[in-house]
């Protein structure tokens, strides 16, 4: 073998080696990621109770809306009795 082309070699050895270097780094790394939780699951996590709170919250509020329009309903009706009470009085007079 002559000396350019043990240095062609020598240069396509480095290469591959470098190149299964990285790929180790690579699946290394990718390991590493696998063992630990997602960032994503946990954000999802999150949302879902999020919604879960928010969910609750909009169903005690719309309970409360619906008793807040009974008891207007019935106050408006009480005012226009005494209304009509007063009338009665005043037209009698």
């Amino acid at each position: 073998m002559e000396e350019t082309e043990t240095s062609v070699i020598d240069a396509a050895l480095a290469r591959l080696e470098a190149a299964v270097n990285r790929m180790d780094a690579v699946v290394q790394h990718r390991l590493e990621n696998a063992a630990q939780p997602d960032d994503r699951d946990a954000e999802l996590a999150l949302m879902d109770e999020d919604r879960a709170r928010l969910a609750a919250a909009l169903d005690a509020a719309s309970a409360r809306l619906a008793e807040v329009t009974a008891t207007t309903g019935e106050v408006g009706h009480r005012l226009d009795r005494a209304i009509e009470t007063v009338q009665d009085v005043l037209g009698r007079r």
